[in-house]
């Protein structure tokens, strides 16, 4: 299947006490490039996210953020030192003693000492947050993937409507080629009898000489290879593995029979031929560029 490099997909659900919303979006790219905006305290999503999408995609600069948002309240853990609580009771003992007060310490006397209390919130579980948004990440994937691959049959479609184009063109070339060297057999005919002034003409030299010429101005060679470019053409759309960069090398070797064949071209109505084939591959290699 063939798919474009362009592509957008979102999706949001809540799951495990937690809301989560994933977008990918992606642009054209010669590899896959991969960048992920994740919460400061999920960065351990980034590698498991490119890894899950990379099964999904092979080329293109693709862009992935997440954002999540807790709908239940932080477990918090408060620890106590008990041995720092019992340095200040034994201190508070002591001052009593010492100078000779009442030794009133209460747990609202230690609790104005916040060195004696740790608060911490209890470590996020991974495996947990990594399943929540790997489920809403599927999603969105899928929507992306099928926007790419609707995309890529229009591309499909445009590049295949200029392929039967350039055909048109190449048939057209193949019929004509054989009337460039009658024509100018029939010229040189004509132009040998002037300056000869009607006398008897050489035919062993007018066929020679057409000869020399038809072999300079075959392209015979030439259209069957675009023919069978083209066909390949076709195949690589029908394949379901990324062929973007096997297009790129096609489309290069379409160009190169085309201007070998403008080269050769000794005829107008075929050099105009030659023209608009060029401006129909050109067209493929832009559309082409998008295709994964």
């Amino acid at each position: 299947m063939i798919k474009s490099m362009t592509g957008y997909g979102r999706a949001s659900q809540t799951i495990a006490g937690m809301a989560v919303t994933v977008e990918i979006k992606s642009v054209n790219h010669r590899y896959f490039e991969f960048s992920s905006r994740t919460p400061r305290a999920y960065g351990f999503l980034d590698e498991k996210l490119k890894s899950f999408v990379q099964t999904a995609v092979s080329r293109g600069k693709v862009e992935c953020g997440v954002q999540i948002e807790s709908l239940e309240e932080a477990e918090v853990q408060v620890q106590l030192n008990a041995s720092l609580a019992q340095g200040y009771l034994k201190a508070f003992s002591e001052l009593a003693v010492r100078f000779g007060i009442e030794n009133d310490a209460r747990v609202s006397t230690l609790s104005r000492f916040s060195d004696i209390f740790s608060i911490r919130k209890a470590e996020a579980d991974e495996e947990k947050i990594w399943d929540a948004v790997r489920t809403v990440t599927a999603e969105a994937l899928e929507r992306f993937v099928e926007m790419r691959a609707r995309e890529g049959e229009r591309l499909r479609a445009d590049v295949l409507s200029r392929a039967d184009a350039i055909l048109s063109h190449v048939a057209y070339i193949e019929s004509r080629s054989p009337e460039t060297v009658r024509e100018y057999n029939e010229k040189l005919l004509a132009r040998m009898q002037t300056v000869l002034e009607s006398a008897q003409v050489d035919e062993q030299r007018i066929l020679l000489e057409a000869a020399i010429f038809a072999d300079k101005v075959a392209v015979a060679e030439e259209t069957v290879r675009l023919r069978s470019h083209i066909d390949q053409l076709r195949e690589f759309f029908n394949a379901e593995e990324a062929v973007g960069r096997k297009l790129d090398f096609l489309v290069q070797e379409i160009n190169r029979e085309a201007n070998t064949i403008g080269s050769k071209a000794q005829d107008v109505e075929i050099a105009r031929r030659v023209i608009d084939i060029k401006a129909e591959v050109e067209k493929i290699r832009e559309q082409i560029q998008n295709i994964e």
